[in-house]
């Protein structure tokens, strides 16, 4: 990559292996506006909020620009200024203005560039038809009427996830974002994972909002309301309250969450100790009959119905175990049920607080039930959340740390590494390796689970095999791996697959508009709390024990594994 200098509105900035000119801009501390730049993706230069002019007055997109030494430019001319109100005011005079009841109201990149720029008045009609929302989707929300044509949404579907869900159709004024025949989302192959209404920088897609039926169940005094709290949503729910990115805020969310009414609330990090438990022992299985392999973990919802749908044939090598969310559900529910658990009979409802849209959708599948009964009622992703707090007031950076609620508020390091790609995979490892000492722990971390990039792998020897396994985030890159695994080219024992980048720490879900620092820091706010948590191992949690020598001895099968193959 190139090395040299350039000089931006007169400072003298060097450059080092920076992709674009977009790049150095905001390395010179620069917040240069943009809709459709995401360093992940490819360049699309179709917003042109970007343009800098150079020392010969010619204006072009800094982020289709290469660095060259010496290069002079200027971000903040007079002409520049009135280039991008004229882009801002031409955007919303075909976008729908009811601003003040958005779901994006107040983290919309349109209204914010609007208000930094002074677009107060809009000269243009708008010509555009109107849509109707399309609400098929148990996650995602589509609103073509905000649309701003970034094309941003579409780039993240293709490049990111593989699998093309949405693209431009019509032309001139009738060009329009959506499904291939114009069809509803819930009629495509969406696998629900949110990365779509995380990009978007309007209201146009936007994520399937339970906030009021959390507050109706809240509110009604004959239900008790159990909450539980995914591993990743703790490293990054601070962010909107002043904390740094990455801070473990699980204590200050249980006091928020006992504030707003909650009964109960729960640490997710026990379901994975569940899940840790339940998956290595149906590896060890298939390890002594042979397969089939390669076995691929079903914690992710998303990762479960694109295997299901685009490699059918693989459908049994998927794990058998529910998700942490639904094992946690199912028997938080199951232990309500005994009225010595519930003397005042009152109607438990479950509801998740997940980094993660496609765990709406895994709480409606038809292997999501038991006894009938759903187990999971609501999903509130962690934005939703965020919202919930600050409807109450609460000055969620000044609360007193609590403790959630036993006997299901304490789980394993092993349990809270799920929020990072990698982490499950980690936990069971720790689990078959006799041991839980420091070097121990070390060797596993050191192993290859951890390593940089998107595809990781690794073996490790157990018992005289080397155990081939492959970590995989992102599902553009699990296509990639399904491929080799299905041409024969890979051959592995273990492959586990996080659909977004990163894992759930990235989830459809999280806060948008992470930048690297805010992924590194919540990656390394969860490996902090499995550092300073007392037990590392999932079957060293004395809770899990128990649970298994008493409460849930003949239920294991019932409660914690799927009876059926459900990708949607």
């Amino acid at each position: 990559m190139a090395k040299g200098i350039m000089y931006i509105d007169g400072q003298r900035v060097p450059f080092d292996g920076e992709k674009n000119v977009l790049a150095v801009i905001r390395k010179a501390g620069i917040d240069m506006p943009t809709f459709c730049y995401y360093s992940e993706l490819s360049v699309y230069g179709a917003c042109r909020m970007c343009v800098v002019e150079d020392e010969r007055g010619k204006i072009d997109a800094s982020c289709s620009m290469e660095p060259r030494d010496g290069m002079v430019i200027r971000t903040n001319t007079a002409r520049l200024l009135k280039h991008r109100r004229m882009i801002l005011e031409l955007m919303l005079s075909s976008h729908c203005r009811d601003c003040t009841t958005c779901e994006k109201n107040g983290s919309c990149r349109l209204q914010e560039l609007a208000l930094r720029f002074g677009v107060r008045h809009v000269r243009f009609k708008d010509t555009r038809p109107h849509y109707e929302i399309d609400t098929s989707s148990p996650a995602i929300v589509r609103d073509p009427n905000k649309c701003i044509l970034c094309g941003d949404c579409i780039r993240v579907c293709e490049e990111m996830q593989g699998m093309g869900i949405l693209n431009f159709a019509h032309r001139g004024s009738d060009l329009v974002v959506c499904p291939a025949f114009d069809r509803k989302l819930g009629e495509t192959n969406c696998i629900s994972c949110g990365q779509c209404a995380a990009a978007c920088p309007t209201g146009a897609i936007t994520i399937f909002n339970e906030i009021g039926r959390g507050w109706r169940a809240l509110h009604d005094p004959k239900k008790r309301v159990v909450f539980q709290i995914a591993p990743a949503v703790r490293v990054a729910v601070g962010e909107a309250f002043g904390l740094e990115p990455g801070v473990n805020a699980i204590n200050k969310l249980v006091s928020a969450l006992k504030m707003m009414g909650a009964d109960e609330v729960y640490d997710t990090t026990f379901g994975a100790d569940l899940t840790v438990m339940e998956e290595a022992d149906e590896f060890l299985e298939r390890l002594k009959k042979g397969g089939p392999f390669p076995m691929f973990t079903s914690c992710c919802p998303a990762w479960v119905k694109f295997v299901g749908e685009q490699f059918p044939d693989y459908r049994e090598n998927v794990s058998t175990c529910r998700s942490p969310q639904g094992m946690m559900s199912a028997v938080t529910k199951e232990w309500f049920r005994d009225p010595a658990n519930n003397p005042e009979g009152k109607k438990t409802v479950m509801v998740s607080f997940m980094p993660c849209t496609a765990k709406k959708m895994e709480a409606k599948r038809s292997n999501s039930f038991t006894h009938g009964e759903q187990d999971t009622d609501y999903v509130i992703t962690t934005t939703e959340l965020i919202d919930m707090i600050r409807m109450t007031g609460i000055e969620f950076a000044e609360l007193e740390p609590e403790s959630s609620d036993i006997p299901f508020g304490f789980g394993s390091g092993g349990g809270v590494i799920f929020g990072v790609t990698g982490g499950v995979t980690e936990a069971v490892i720790r689990r078959l390796v006799p041991g839980h000492d420091k070097e121990t722990l070390e060797a596993i971390a050191e192993c290859g689970v951890r390593d940089g990039g998107f595809i990781r792998e690794f073996s490790i020897p157990y018992e005289g095999i080397d155990l081939n396994i492959c970590v995989v985030s992102g599902l553009a890159n699990a296509r990639t791996v399904m491929e080799q695994v299905k041409s024969g080219e890979k051959n592995y024992h273990l492959i586990e697959v996080m659909a977004c980048r990163r894992g759930c720490i990235m989830g459809g879900g999280q806060p948008r508009l992470a930048g690297d620092r805010t992924k590194a820091a919540r990656t390394e706010g969860i490996y902090r709390a499995d550092n300073v948590a007392v037990i590392k191992k999932s079957d060293e949690n004395p809770m899990i024990m128990s649970l298994y020598e008493g409460f849930l001895k003949g239920k294991e099968h019932e409660l914690l594994h799927n009876h059926e193959f459900c990708s949607s």
